[in-house]
């Protein structure tokens, strides 16, 4: 359910409201907009008098939510979610670019990398330290080494660090780490979902490999009702039945949630597609499309990376992608104005 509040209104008759529906064991999440306010409620309020609450002074309209979600729902909080990380941000106009190895393997790669790509205009350094591979044969991370070189990376470039984590007992180690990722095979583990909910770094949840956007939202839900709002989605290709890519993009889902959340919403053409020649157009489609951001494998030499060299740019190649996408977003930024 959500209130709508008349503007001007008193903070005396506000407060008491508020105290009011927090007595009836509800939730009570206020946002504060520049037309209009709202109070959004979270918990049973199938006994509360909508026409008693709508006949207040100070309401506008009562009008109930029917979508699962709530705290993710843009109807809760109309004004989009802005994640800061580091000396960047995530949303608000802004267009991200992670970008570095699907996985770190040594320190001499990761720190050429992570210059490489901050000088391309990359604010956020990716890199994978524990890595989920559907063969038990194939590289798995370095772990804890990988997290170690991350860091260093981050020193040496100030590039605030994206990586997955896989279970919960990782979590202890993710000191350092500035954006937690959630991988496409665990959207749906919700205890660890509810885990880092508990917990303050922001959360990167890939959407899983054949989720709808509702159950996708719902992920998101799991993080933010404990607490930690700081949520991104992260469309990253769906399994249909084409197989001359390894996903297929979903770019609908970029304009479609825009509507239905207002949480940043950034898109990874490196899983999606699979295929190099298939990143420059894709990305830039993103970015025509509205995205918040781009998540981009980098490596500087391909063809040796122990994981995903056939999705990889080289830093040459993320160099002249990186200064059309950038150019793209603000050309596209003009014609909104």
């Amino acid at each position: 359910m959500i209130i709508i509040l008349k503007q001007k209104t008193d903070q005396h008759q506000l407060e008491n409201l508020m105290g009011w529906l927090k007595e009836k064991g509800l939730e009570v999440h206020p946002t504060v907009g520049e037309s209009r306010s709202i109070l959004g409620l979270v918990g049973d309020t199938s006994k509360l008098d909508m026409d008693l609450i709508a006949s207040l002074d100070i309401v506008e309209n009562v009008k109930r939510v029917q979508e699962p979600y709530k705290n993710a729902n843009r109807k809760f909080h109309p004004m989009d979610t802005v994640i800061k990380v580091g000396n960047t941000q995530i949303g608000g106009g802004n267009l991200t670019l992670m970008a570095g190895p699907c996985s770190v393997e040594n320190e001499e790669q990761i720190v050429a990398v992570a210059q490489a790509v901050k000088a391309s205009g990359a604010t956020m350094l990716r890199g994978g330290a524990f890595k989920p591979r559907t063969s038990p044969y194939a590289f798995q991370g370095l772990g804890k080494e990988g997290l170690r070189l991350l860091s260093l990376a981050k020193k040496e470039t100030g590039l605030p660090v994206v990586t997955e984590i896989m279970e919960a007992s990782q979590l202890e180690y993710f000191d350092d780490v500035d954006v937690i990722q959630v991988g496409a095979r665990n959207m749906q583990n919700f205890n660890l979902l509810k885990l880092l909910g508990s917990q303050k770094k922001p959360v990167m949840i890939k959407r899983g490999l054949a989720n709808t956007y509702e159950e996708w939202l719902m992920s998101a839900e799991y993080v933010m009702s404990e607490g930690n709002e700081n949520v991104i989605l992260c469309e990253r290709g769906i399994r249909t039945f084409e197989t001359q890519t390894r996903n297929t993009l979903d770019l609908a889902a970029i304009p479609l949630l825009r509507n239905l959340t207002h949480l940043p919403i950034i898109a990874d053409p490196s899983h999606a597609t699979g295929k190099i020649a298939l990143i420059p157009a894709m990305a830039t489609a993103a970015v025509a499309a509205g995205t918040d951001g781009l998540l981009i494998e980098v490596h500087n030499d391909p063809t040796k990376a122990l994981c995903d060299g056939p999705q990889s740019l080289r830093p040459e190649a993320f160099d002249k992608l990186a200064r059309k996408l950038l150019a793209l977003h603000e050309f596209l930024k003009t014609q909104e104005d």
